[in-house]
């Protein structure tokens, strides 16, 4: 049997098969930050996989950094995603929100005027992130959030999970990865503080434990999942020692019996990321990055993973699964229009088209 075709069980999310489609920022969302009409009809196109996890959604106006990036905090926001959850689970799919707080990396222009920009450390992030044409500009420098003011990140965290859960939303999926808040807490060279939250490994980690922890608290351990990438140096990441760093991470947290951790695998010097997840982590894994059909089945038949991840190729395959059961040729995506859409504008959106037009 295809190792791509059984079904799996994540927490408490049932998957048809363990095909996924990975979180991917499309620039898509309403004036408001709303789910639109069109970002429905692109989710329905893709509810054949497994599951679905969103683009990252800011779980605060103070965690968006790109220009029309949707949210879950306000009642607008909730009501789109209602929208968008039931599209999916009409056609039997399931899916699953990424919770993304940027952090420092941020453009101004992007955010409400009276929406701050804090991060671990009052330490600008190095790489310039799209203003509101397209065109890469510097980031602003953060303010650093007082340790009293961390508990009240996680508050936000928690009722953006709550929000998703009363739009319909199977789970949330919290970013940890791409140089976003909570690797700016985990990584040493974004991390300067000298409270609890900084210092030791084991300080690092403390931020993303406690928002897994309250995140579990809030609507189930089994509804709630993570991504990671072990030694990325997006957004001016350059951890000492990320073998260490996410080794204290997944031991903190593996007790919590948390739904999956979604890794994002890339080379690294001296260890292998997959392999320091299955040593530190019990749960279920989603194996992730540049996978191709034959070694996306190798890793689910070897056991090293449970289910796979798609990025690119569900743009252009909005029918990915059954392009994959059948042994179909996959379209190519056109990289020029992944963050162009405006309006109603569907080009390069949702008119790539199934194998049944």
């Amino acid at each position: 049997m295809d190792p791509l075709f059984t079904p799996a069980r994540l927490g408490a999310i049932e998957l048809r098969n363990r095909v996924v489609m990975a979180p991917m920022t499309r620039d898509r969302a309403g004036p408001d930050d709303e789910p639109t009409e069109l970002m429905v009809e692109y989710y329905r196109q893709r509810a054949s996989a497994g599951l679905i996890v969103t683009e990252g959604t800011q779980p605060s106006p103070a965690g968006k950094g790109y220009w029309r990036t949707p949210g879950i905090h306000s009642p607008a926001q909730v009501a789109g995603w209602r929208k968008v959850a039931d599209a999916v689970h009409a056609d039997g799919g399931r899916i699953v929100m990424q919770l993304m707080h940027v952090g420092r990396a941020s453009v101004r222009a992007n955010k409400a005027a009276d929406a701050e920009t804090v991060a671990p450390s009052a330490l600008a992030c190095p790489d310039p992130i799209p203003g509101p044409d397209g065109v890469p500009v510097p980031t602003e420098m953060p303010r650093a959030l007082e340790t009293g003011e961390i508990a009240g990140v996680v508050a936000e965290y928690v009722a953006a999970a709550r929000n998703a859960r009363a739009a319909g939303i199977d789970g949330v999926e919290l970013h940890c990865a791409s140089g976003y808040l909570p690797m700016q807490f985990l990584s040493s060279n974004s991390n300067q503080r000298t409270d609890r939250y900084g210092g030791s490994a084991q300080n690092r980690v403390r931020f993303v434990a406690e928002t897994l922890e309250s995140l579990a608290k809030a609507i189930g351990a089994d509804r709630v999942g993570l991504r990671i990438c072990p030694g990325v140096t997006f957004n001016g990441m350059a951890d000492a020692d990320p073998a260490e760093t996410y080794a204290a991470l997944l031991d903190a947290i593996d007790p919590l019996g948390l739904a999956y951790c979604h890794l994002i695998h890339i080379p690294n010097t001296g260890f292998d990321a997959l392999d320091l997840v299955r040593t530190h982590w019990s749960g279920p894994v989603i194996e992730n990055c540049a996978l191709t059909p034959e070694k996306a089945r190798a890793v689910l038949a070897e056991g090293k993973a449970d289910a796979v991840s798609f990025g690119f190729a569900f743009i252009a395959n909005p029918d990915l699964a059954e392009r994959l059961r059948t042994g179909a040729p996959l379209a190519k995506a056109d990289r020029t229009t992944f963050y162009t859409g405006m309006g109603d504008d569907r080009r390069g959106y949702t008119d790539y088209p199934s194998m049944m037009g």
